[in-house]
Order: structure tokens, then sequence, then C-alpha cells
């Protein structure tokens, strides 16, 4: 290993804007049997109450980092 992985090259940073203006879509739709599934699922009320206080505490953020 002669070559330096520290930096990323030009190549690398072409690669990655062009993944990301791809188009970000399923590669199929849900088979019936899928969709049976997902509705099928219930959410823990634990991971739910914890989703809804981190999402408070996000939409009350300020300070370095906050994306505006």
């Amino acid at each position: 290993m002669d070559e330096d992985r520290s930096e990323v090259t030009e190549a690398t940073r072409e690669a990655e804007t062009e993944e990301a203006r791809a188009a970000h879509v399923a590669d199929r739709a849900p088979t019936p049997e899928e969709e049976e599934a997902a509705e099928d699922l219930k959410v823990d009320p634990d991971v739910r109450a914890h989703f809804e206080e981190m999402t408070e505490i996000g939409a009350n953020d300020v300070g370095e980092g906050r994306i505006p």
C-alpha cells in the first residue's frame, strides 16, 4: 500500500457528486405480501416516545451546527 489514502481524490469527489445528483428511487414496487407485512408492524411505545423527545429537542436546537 504505497498510495496515500488520507486525501480524497478528485475522482472520488466527482463520483460522490454524481451519486448525490442521481435519482433515489426504489428498484421495484413492494409485493402485496410486503405491503401487508408492513401494515402489520407496530411501533414500540418506548421508541415512539424517544423519537418524539428527539424531535422536540431538534426543533428547539440553537447554536453551532444548526441548519437554519
